[in-house]
């Protein structure tokens, strides 16, 4: 595959949570992102000449060996925060960008327990999420309640996984083909078990390309923070390429790429 991914154009899959106006936020800096500078960031998609492109078509060129065009990004959301539909999908549709979100499903309609920030921002509802579906945004498991799957046992993990699919594809009537590891936590038999599920990909907090994924179900992003200035955005399209991971820092086997504990984000 890294072979293969040498002769390739780079896939940019940028990682965003929240879209919209929010204090400066003094940790979790990777949640959050500005519905100015995200406006801005749109923009330089289309001025750079980059080619935002569906998350399947992404997959289909690195791992089946389809067309890619060149500067290919892709742009995923994870969570299924209701700014997504109110701030950022206006402006992705205005361009004609392609996004992917990624659903927490037994908290669909509810806040976003999980953030220690004390402001537990509001997720989608079922309708909204319908609506968007028919509108062209492609939805993805994101777990049932937005856990860390290093820690479950076997049958808690395939729960999470498996479970999560069944009623996302309720929801929207359609098969769900794509995962993402909440916190971008997972080991190898997680890996394994969202292969053996049913899906196409799995999206981690693994940093660089997509193309050095060593298969579909590690697939790396370009987290895209509160912080990022235009040249910082465009640095990481066009220079943050190589694989970085702690996996190889961890006795346990537990890939981990993101936190929010203020300690380590995306």
């Amino acid at each position: 595959m890294f072979d293969a991914a040498a002769k390739m154009p780079r896939v940019s899959v940028l990682m965003y949570h929240q879209v919209g106006h929010f204090p400066k936020p003094e940790s979790h800096r990777a949640v959050y992102c500005d519905v100015s500078r995200f406006k801005a960031q749109m923009a330089c998609l289309e001025w750079g000449g980059y080619n935002v492109i569906p998350l399947t078509d992404a997959c289909n060129g690195i791992f089946n060996g389809a067309f890619l065009p060149p500067k290919p990004v892709v742009l995923t959301f994870d969570d299924g925060y209701q700014n997504f539909a109110d701030e950022a999908w206006p402006l992705l549709r205005k361009h004609g960008y392609p996004a992917t979100v990624f659903i927490v499903t037994r908290l669909i309609g509810k806040p976003a327990k999980w953030l220690d920030d004390g402001k537990q921002a509001r997720l989608m509802d079922a309708s909204t999420i319908r609506s968007l579906a028919r509108e062209g945004v492609n939805f993805g498991s994101h777990t049932l309640t937005h856990c860390r799957l290093s820690q479950l046992d076997r049958k808690e993990q395939r729960a999470e996984i498996m479970g999560s699919k069944s009623e996302l594809e309720d929801i929207l009537g359609k098969g769900v083909a794509d995962f993402c590891y909440p916190y971008g936590d997972y080991t190898p038999g997680v890996r394994d078990m969202a292969a053996e599920g049913g899906y196409r990909s799995a999206l981690t907090c693994i940093r660089g390309a997509a193309n050095f994924a060593s298969n579909p179900f590690e697939i790396p992003r370009k987290a895209i923070s509160y912080g990022d200035s235009l040249f910082g955005f465009f640095w990481k399209l066009e220079m943050k390429h190589a694989r970085k991971d702690s996996s190889s820092h961890n006795p346990a086997h537990v890939i981990q790429g993101c936190s929010f504990n203020g300690k380590k984000e995306h």
